[in-house]
């Protein structure tokens, strides 16, 4: 895993080595190990390295191919290059290295933009071909690994971080108001925006090419649900088992300490099972408590790595918080509120001390229908049906707006339910699901942010999603817009950040494109199954876990957040909330958000998640925002 970056110069200079250096050294937490950086009359590249395979000065980049016509700055891992290397080697291509980045040299000499299709794993890259003046830039399908560019005026440059891109001089820091509006939607900036106007995300299973005469940005992946198999659950449940054991074991290659994050849930315990099978050495696990028993789930990651005897570790997380949080949002240059941000630094810090590489199960979820919130969803769509169209459009919104003048969580929870039922299924999903009501923001957001926003709003992002899946029922449609927006938006990037924050590479075997791509085929109702969740991959794991770690009740990688705030982390709180507030002003009454302070400090109501998300901005543009609102 590394840190990458760079710019073209067509038009004019954007810079020299010493600017390569210095966006490098920006991402150096990246990748410690080692460091480069190549420069032409058209074009710069900067690499910051860890060491994972190949840990010879020959695996150190930016790299040449083998007649030096192309050069390549890669961040990430192809889990099939073995395979494909021994393709190369078949066909006489003269490779020097025994690592994966001259693999994607040699395939795109041979294949241009086309070797994508043959690259399986987490990446993203720039590869300049000096012949054809052209540059190369790609990240993989699901979004593991990130990449931002630069584009203002004849000005492109790109990095792994857009701190990195902050270093080049006069960088435009304008905030995109439908941006921030996102987040408080979200509590990320979806792709393919970031917070700051003139700086964007490549999307996931996209590339781009830049030359002369411009940039081009292509789709090279999705996901398809337009394909649904009619084989038997047992047989689909024994091919997923061997999909899963495949991809685990492809991950365990490493020529560094590797072990896993181990939460006692299903995925990441199954992920440690198979793991287990293919060692004969006992697998290090960390994994992280709270003081707080509902949040707390290191009994059940005992009981896994007590079955399969691995070297555990523990870490329980309480007086930490107040002071690691300003360097842990840090790392994060836009805003993102993801309470389970803080967990996942702490348990990649433990990690770290062990381990260089740590195999985690994010992606379950999202694969396999496992969060709560499709239960949520299935029981509105069964009230959604009950109901005629008429009374769902006139009535309900009437009544959830009584509900709403009541501040108690039950008249909440009614105000959200009828609302959504009023909807259509994929607004309905949006709006249960949002971090911030129409009500809330409507009283929070000053007047001229609302009228320079017009008619904005963030649930298009889930619309569009939602209505480009060739899925044939609602739930594949959602898994599919989870999978385009909350997965790369939220959960890989928070993974991401919090892991590299930590010089630590973390693989995900549920996240592979054959996983993926295999469970896309399922039938729905093999994945939730008369309000069970993720079913066939509890069939999967049947034989390596307990039914006490299967089908317990899912906690999450939940935090303690309303207790929290009136306590760890009160003090921090209040002084950018209430008493140094300045980002917040310019978007918000400030006098509103005095009194959700105030109701949450009198426990009168819960704001917790809100307040985090305001918290989480303001640090944000603490440390980086010099621009103005736009």
């Amino acid at each position: 895993m590394c840190g990458i970056a760079g710019f073209t110069q067509f038009s004019a200079p954007v810079g020299n080595k010493k600017t390569l250096e210095q966006m490098g050294n920006a991402l150096i937490h990246r990748g410690p190990d080692a460091g480069g950086e190549y420069i032409d009359d058209l074009v710069g590249l900067a690499h910051r390295r860890l060491s994972i395979i190949d840990l010879s000065e020959l695996g150190n980049q930016p790299m040449f191919s083998h007649d030096r016509k192309l050069v390549i700055a890669f961040n990430g891992e192809i889990y099939n290059f073995s395979e494909l290397r021994e393709e190369l080697l078949a066909k006489g291509y003269p490779l020097k290295t025994p690592g994966d980045t001259e693999v994607i040299l040699a395939l795109y000499e041979l294949e241009g933009e086309a070797c994508l299709q043959k690259l399986n794993g987490m990446f993203a890259f720039a590869l300049w071909d000096i012949e054809k003046e052209k540059l190369f830039i790609a990240r993989d399908r699901i979004g593991k690994k990130p990449l931002y560019y630069l584009q203002d005026n004849d000005r492109f440059a790109f990095a792994s971080e857009i701190k990195a891109i902050l270093t080049l001089p006069n960088v435009p820091r304008d905030i995109r108001l439908d941006a921030v509006y996102d987040f408080f939607a979200y509590q990320y900036v979806p792709d393919p925006k970031s917070i700051f106007t003139h700086i964007h995300k490549l999307p996931p299973g996209h590339y781009m090419t830049v030359d002369a005469t411009g940039m081009k940005t292509t789709q090279y992946w999705d996901i398809s649900f337009g394909h649904t198999s009619h084989d038997s659950e047992a047989l689909l449940t024994k091919k997923l088992q061997e999909i899963a054991t495949q991809c685990t074991n492809q991950r365990m290659v490493s020529d560094v300490p590797l072990g896993a994050f181990l939460s006692g849930g299903v995925d990441s315990s199954g992920v440690v099972a198979m793991m287990s099978a293919n060692s004969d050495l006992p697998i290090k696990t960390c994994t992280i408590g709270f003081d707080e028993e509902k949040f707390n789930e290191t009994e059940f990651a005992k009981e896994v790595a007590d079955k399969y005897h691995t070297e555990h570790h523990e870490f329980t997380v309480h007086q930490n918080v107040a002071d690691n949080l300003e360097k842990i949002a840090e790392y994060f240059d836009e805003p993102f509120a993801d309470p389970s941000l803080v967990p996942t630094y702490f348990v990649s810090e433990l990690a770290r001390q062990e381990v260089t590489v740590a195999i985690a199960g994010d992606g379950g979820d999202e694969v396999f229908a496992g969060y709560e919130k499709y239960t949520t969803d299935a029981t509105e769509n069964m009230l959604r049906s009950k109901f005629p169209i008429t009374i769902r459009k006139h009535l309900f919104p009437k009544l959830a707006n009584m509900l709403s003048k009541s501040n108690s969580k039950l008249c909440r929870k009614g105000n959200s339910l009828l609302t959504s039922l009023s909807q259509e299924p994929e607004m309905g999903f949006y709006t249960t699901n949002s971090q911030i009501s129409d009500k809330q923001w409507n009283r929070l957001v000053k007047s001229d942010v609302k009228m320079k926003l017009g008619d904005y709003h963030p649930s298009q992002i889930t619309i569009d999603a939602y209505r480009n899946s060739d899925g044939p029922d609602h739930l594949s449609k959602i898994l599919y817009t989870d999978m385009k927006t909350y997965l790369p938006g939220g959960i890989l990037v928070k993974v991401d950040r919090m892991s590299m924050a930590n010089s630590l590479e973390v693989r995900a075997p549920l996240l592979d494109k054959d996983v993926i791509e295999f469970s896309a085929t399922l039938p729905s109702a093999m994945k939730y199954k008369n309000g069970e969740k993720k079913h066939i991959l509890k069939e999967a794991f049947k034989p390596m876990l307990p039914d006490g770690i299967l089908y317990r009740k899912k906690m999450g990688f939940s935090v303690p957040l309303a207790t929290w705030f009136r306590s760890e982390i009160k003090e921090i709180a209040e002084r950018h909330l209430i008493n140094q507030a300045q980002g917040l002003k310019a978007i918000f009454n400030h006098n509103y958000v005095k009194t959700l302070w105030n109701e949450h400090q009198n426990n009168t109501a819960d704001h917790s998640n809100l307040l985090w998300s305001m918290l989480m901005y303001e640090m944000w543009w603490v440390k980086y925002s010099q621009g103005e609102a736009k």
